[in-house]
């Protein structure tokens, strides 16, 4: 018997959305590396990105959605969320070796995190909680859309390729 995806529930509707920015992000690196743009444009963008984006979302998800249920399910968001904190402390570091491919482990760590969230969950966490605690959750996220304003646009194919 086949069993259709929950809907998202609407206080957790922003979190997905920044999700998608999050998928782009990672795409954004990938196509940097492949077009070999400068290294450092693209750790640029990563601190950018990091600093207006991430660590907002990922302190919105553990104060109000993490601290509601504890289990192995969001554990492993938890451990997520500091491995990625690591990588892009790490890659904010001059001179670190094999910069390509930190970059791409990066957008790769990102990327399964954010499909593990949207995938697994996040339908859990719709399952445990009730409709006055995702309320509550809603209520203190900020609803403010995620825009990628980034001006230096290295993801574009360079004409001379």
């Amino acid at each position: 018997m086949k069993t259709s995806p929950l809907r998202r529930d609407e206080n957790l509707l922003k979190l997905s959305r920044d999700h998608h920015a999050g998928l782009l992000f990672c795409w954004k690196i990938r196509q940097g590396v492949k077009y070999h743009i400068a290294i450092e444009r693209i750790i640029q963008y990563v601190k950018y990105f990091w600093d207006h984006h991430f660590a907002t979302h990922f302190k919105e998800e553990e104060e109000f959605l993490f601290t509601q249920v504890r289990d192995q399910e969001v554990q492993k968001a938890l451990d997520d969320h500091q491995k990625i904190k690591t990588f892009v402390d790490q890659v904010s570091v001059s001179g670190m070796e094999k910069e390509e491919d930190v970059l791409l482990e990066l957008a790769d760590t990102i990327g399964d995190h954010i499909r593990y969230e949207e995938r697994v969950l996040f339908p859990h966490l719709q399952e445990k909680l009730s409709q006055e605690q995702l309320k509550k959750i809603g209520e203190q996220i900020i609803e403010e859309p995620l825009t990628d304003n980034y001006e230096d646009e290295f993801w574009k194919k360079p004409t001379s390729l």
